[in-house]
C-alpha cells in the first residue's frame, strides 16, 4: 500500500480514538465559539495534535494546513497535508452521530491521498490517486444514476455565509422537484465519501473550506465521479463551492444549479 496513505490511516485512527473516548463526556468539554455557528472543543484540538504528530514524525519536511492550527509551511515543501480533525463538530457536540476525521495529501496542487474516517460506524474511506477508492478495503464506485429523477442528494446550508442563503435556497428549489430526497447531515467530508460509495448520488454546497472537502474530492474522483466548482472548473478548494456527482447525473445537476448563482459564486 502507498506509504503516505498508510500514515494517513494511522493518523485518522488515532484521532478517531480520541473522539470516541469523549463521545460520552461532551458535557465536560470546554467549548469555544470561533465565529457565529462555528465551534471548537479540546477534542478537535487533541485530535488535530495527534494527526500532526503522526504525519510530522513520518514526513517532517511536509507542510500542513489544518483547521484549528492553520498553515505550517516547512521549507516551502511541495507536499501539503490538509486536515480536518473533526468534520461535523456541531453534530459531535450534540451527540448526533455524523462526524468524521478528514485527511488529504496534496502534491504540487494535485491531490494524492485521502482518508475519511467515521469513528462511530468504523467506516474507513480511503483513496490514492490512480488506485481507486475503498471503504474498509472494499472497492467502491459512484452510482450509475442518470438524472435527477429518483436521485438521493446531499447538501449543506451556508450557515457561515448567510449572505448566500437566498442563492442557496434558489438552487435547492431548482433540484428539489425531481430528486427522490435531499439530505443535510452536517459533515461535508462524509457527504462526499457517501457519493464515492454510492450512498448518495450527488452533493453540492456553498462556502466550504479546503479541509472540509479535500479528502472527499479525491474519494469521489477515484470512485469514478465528477467534481467541479460552480464555474464547471476545478477551483473548488479555493472557491469553497462544489458540485460532486455520478457522471451521468453531474450535468443535469449543474444545469439546474447554474442559473441561480450570483456573479460572485460563478
Amino acid at each position: 500500500m502507498n506509504p503516505m496513505l498508510n500514515i494517513a490511516i494511522d493518523a485518522a485512527r488515532a484521532a478517531g480514538n480520541i473522539i470516541i473516548r469523549n463521545v460520552d463526556r461532551i458535557d465536560r468539554l470546554t467549548i469555544e465559539v470561533k465565529a457565529q455557528n462555528d465551534f471548537v472543543s479540546q477534542v478537535d484540538r487533541k485530535a488535530e495534535e495527534i494527526i500532526i504528530e503522526t504525519i510530522s514524525k513520518a514526513f517532517p519536511e511536509h507542510s500542513i494546513l489544518a483547521e484549528e492550527s492553520g498553515q505550517n509551511d516547512k521549507q516551502a515543501s511541495d507536499y501539503q497535508w490538509i486536515i480536518d480533525p473533526l468534520d461535523g463538530t456541531t453534530n459531535f457536540l450534540h451527540g448526533f452521530p455524523q462526524f468524521a476525521v478528514s485527511i488529504a495529501l496534496k502534491h504540487k496542487n494535485r491531490l494524492e491521498v485521502a482518508v475519511v474516517f467515521d469513528p462511530i460506524k468504523n467506516d474507513l474511506f480511503t483513496a490514492a490517486r490512480g488506485q481507486g477508492a475503498k471503504l474498509n478495503d472494499r472497492k467502491i464506485r459512484v452510482t450509475p444514476q442518470k438524472g435527477l429523477k429518483g436521485a438521493l442528494l446531499g447538501t449543506g446550508f451556508p450557515f457561515k455565509h448567510p449572505q448566500h442563503l437566498d442563492t442557496y435556497l434558489a438552487t435547492f428549489k431548482a433540484v428539489h422537484p425531481d430528486a427522490a430526497g435531499i439530505r443535510r447531515a452536517g459533515s461535508a467530508a462524509l457527504d462526499l465519501a457517501y457519493v464515492a460509495a454510492g450512498r448518495l448520488d450527488g452533493f453540492w454546497e456553498i462556502g466550504l473550506n479546503a479541509w472540509d472537502m479535500a479528502a472527499g474530492v479525491l474519494l469521489v474522483r477515484e470512485a469514478g465521479g465528477i467534481v467541479t466548482d460552480f464555474s464547471g472548473e476545478g477551483d473548488y478548494l479555493d472557491t469553497g463551492n462544489i458540485i460532486a456527482a455520478a457522471p451521468k447525473l453531474y450535468q443535469p445537476m449543474y444545469e439546474l444549479i447554474k442559473p441561480h448563482l450570483t456573479d460572485d459564486l460563478k
